[in-house]
């Protein structure tokens, strides 16, 4: 146990450096991380323990660039590194324990777009790393490359969704938020069973088992959120691609992308 929690602590040392390494992004992390633990504190304090875990999660969450750096050998760009550290803050803390989900509409919209830009950057660079690899013997069409990752950033969003879908009906959550609608169509609703839409408009009241929910509208049940987490995922995914496209055109020739694109560390960094 002793030897085990000694190669912890030395993997934990090394973490640490390779966060304080670079300034921009020791900042950020520390900032953030001090945050973190004051609002797991408050969060105890009240009783909220299920917040406590979120803050757990989230400090576990804040290690994974620098675990990805130190262990696979992948140098994550300071920018790429900073937004991937706001954004676990902004979902985790901001959305989940401060519930700017519900207080702000933009915000689930906001860091889904966003998540299908860093998983494009994400699939991009990956495909992109091993088509310049020395021990591969094929090259990659930039617009292939493009391709790739956009289809990589819309099986993330997929994936997540159903995620949501399981946490929802299994762990009876919330997290495909519901939609207020004043029309509704379906063919469950024509008598004569003939595949037949049937519509119903102007919508403002709904009752249910006798009592209004009070909504001014019908409440529609995770499906508008889903289909429009998958549309802003996919126009992240598109403006990364197409900004991923002409880098790879121009071969690097753009500071832009390579803010976001994670390379393969120097071999004499590695040892380091």
């Amino acid at each position: 146990m002793s030897k085990n929690r000694r190669g912890l602590r030395k993997f934990y040392r090394e973490l640490m450096a390779e966060i304080r390494a670079r300034k921009g992004v020791a900042i950020v992390f520390f900032t953030l991380r001090a945050i973190v633990v004051v609002t797991l504190v408050l969060q105890f304090l009240r009783g909220n323990y299920e917040n406590v875990f979120l803050c757990i999660l989230t400090l576990l969450l804040f290690m994974i660039p620098a675990f990805v750096n130190r262990s696979f050998n992948i140098q994550l760009p300071s920018t790429l590194e900073i937004i991937i550290l706001c954004f676990i803050f902004a979902a985790e803390i901001l959305g989940e324990i401060n519930a700017y989900y519900v207080k702000f509409d933009f915000w689930d919209t906001m860091l889904h777009t966003m998540n299908g830009f860093l998983a494009a950057a994400i699939g991009f660079s990956l495909v992109d790393v091993l088509n310049r690899s020395e021990k591969t013997v094929f090259n990659l069409s930039p617009l292939f490359v493009a391709m790739v990752a956009f289809c990589f950033s819309m099986t993330i969003g997929a994936l997540w969704e159903f995620v949501e879908y399981f946490a929802d009906n299994v762990l009876m959550l919330d997290m495909q938020k519901d939609t207020i609608v004043h029309t509704i169509r379906s063919v469950a609703l024509d008598p004569t069973q003939t595949n037949t839409v049937v519509t119903i408009d102007g919508i403002t009241e709904v009752i249910v088992n006798g009592q209004s929910l009070g909504l001014g509208g019908y409440l529609d049940i995770g499906l508008h959120d889903t289909m429009e987490d998958l549309l802003v995922n996919f126009i992240g995914a598109v403006v990364f691609c197409t900004f991923g496209f002409f880098y790879l055109k121009g071969r690097g020739k753009g500071k832009f992308v390579r803010r976001f694109v994670p390379t393969m560390r120097p071999k004499e960094d590695i040892k380091g």
